[in-house]
Order: C-alpha cells, then sequence, then structure tokens
C-alpha cells in the first residue's frame, strides 16, 4: 500500500474535486491519496464524487485552516458512466 498526496490548497470549487477525480485514474487499486484542501466546499464536493466512484473516504483533519481527506482506492477504475456518449451521424 502506498499513498499519494494531493495539496490543493487555495484552489476554489469546482477544482478539487476535478482535480481528486483525475489523480485518482493514477492510483492503484488498494493504495491511498492523501488530499489537502483549503475550499468549505469540498466537503461535500469531494465525498459526493468518491460516492460515484464506490472508493472509501475518510476525513482524518478538518480546520477553519485546511481540510484532510484520505481516499481508499477500491476498484480498478473510475466508471465512465457519467461521461457523455461519441456523437454519431
Amino acid at each position: 500500500m502506498t499513498t499519494t498526496k494531493l495539496d490543493l490548497t487555495g484552489l476554489k470549487c469546482p477544482l478539487p474535486a476535478l482535480k481528486t477525480r483525475k489523480a485518482l485514474k493514477s492510483v492503484t487499486a488498494g493504495d491511498f491519496l492523501e488530499v489537502h484542501c483549503t475550499d468549505p466546499l469540498s466537503v461535500i464536493d469531494i465525498p459526493a464524487l468518491i460516492q460515484e466512484t464506490g472508493d472509501k473516504v475518510e476525513i482524518t483533519e478538518r480546520s477553519e485552516v485546511r481540510i484532510v481527506f484520505l481516499i481508499e482506492k477500491a476498484n480498478g477504475a473510475i466508471d465512465n458512466s457519467n461521461a457523455a456518449a461519441p456523437r454519431t451521424r
């Protein structure tokens, strides 16, 4: 098991959630992603994202200064079910 750290301090919604989603693509199942952010909306956005992916998330630190999430990658890939369908003519 390895832990990858992602520093998103200073970024505002929706960037923390989008960058977390992108970073999760490179994390191997069973490994962890530790996300540090300062945007208060992250406590809503990031857990909602993780619920969609089927991974596990835990808020390990929450203060006025920062929020730290520890995400355990449970599956092999992020589901693209919400992705736009390719256009056909």
